[in-house]
């Protein structure tokens, strides 16, 4: 293993890492690279990824109906500003300028970002990642919790934000598609069927 790369300097003392660092790591680990130290990301499971379905789907088809130019893109390398030093992977990014979307990665902030909440990385969805895309400019933040059953939607107006609570029996109508409803009720009952081995 390459000290190096996973942050440690030869002498065995933390680095400040960088994209060449997080580009150097294995596809295999899983990773975000933010303000320059590595954190680790749980891999997902059945709740997760279907919830990650679930609204992946119904965001897609919302923008293909109405022919609108934003793209949905799942688990993408995103960096965020020009610094060197924050490369995140949001669980759904949702784009409207085309110009950030290169065969590689997001380069920029998108507008809205959904992150679900795994078991062993909640700090980082609702603390560093909170602070981290109010700074660079998302517009809007879901912090989605399927183990609370809950929904933290964050609306971002330069230093300022706007937090409201829901839970999975509510509608929520994001802010920057003011005619889009999702209904978490469906989606929990989705899970509930995913989970009792009950399918379609």
């Amino acid at each position: 293993m390459d000290i190096i790369a996973y942050g440690m300097d030869r002498s065995g003392g933390e680095r400040i890492m960088t994209e060449a660092d997080y580009y150097n790591i294995p596809d295999e680990r899983r990773v975000e690279l933010i303000d320059g130290h590595i954190y680790d990301m749980a891999s997902p499971g059945v709740i997760h990824q279907t919830v990650l379905g679930e609204l992946f789907y119904l965001i897609s088809d919302y923008i293909r109906k109405k022919g609108g130019r934003c793209r949905v893109m799942p688990d993408l390398d995103t960096k965020l500003d020009t610094d060197e030093d924050t490369i995140v992977r949001p669980d759904i990014s949702v784009i409207c300028d085309p110009e950030k979307l290169t065969d590689r990665r997001c380069e920029g902030s998108p507008d809205w970002i959904i992150e679900i909440v795994s078991p062993g990385n909640a700090r980082n969805d609702y603390l560093r990642k909170l602070e981290l895309y109010q700074r660079v400019g998302v517009r809007e933040y879901w912090i989605v919790d399927p183990m609370k059953k809950s929904v933290i939607v964050y609306v971002f107006q330069g230093e300022d934000l706007e937090m409201t609570p829901y839970c999975f029996d509510d509608k929520i109508t994001p802010d920057i598609y003011k005619d889009l409803n999702i209904d978490f009720s469906l989606i929990d009952g989705k899970l509930d069927a995913t989970l009792s081995g009950d399918h379609v």
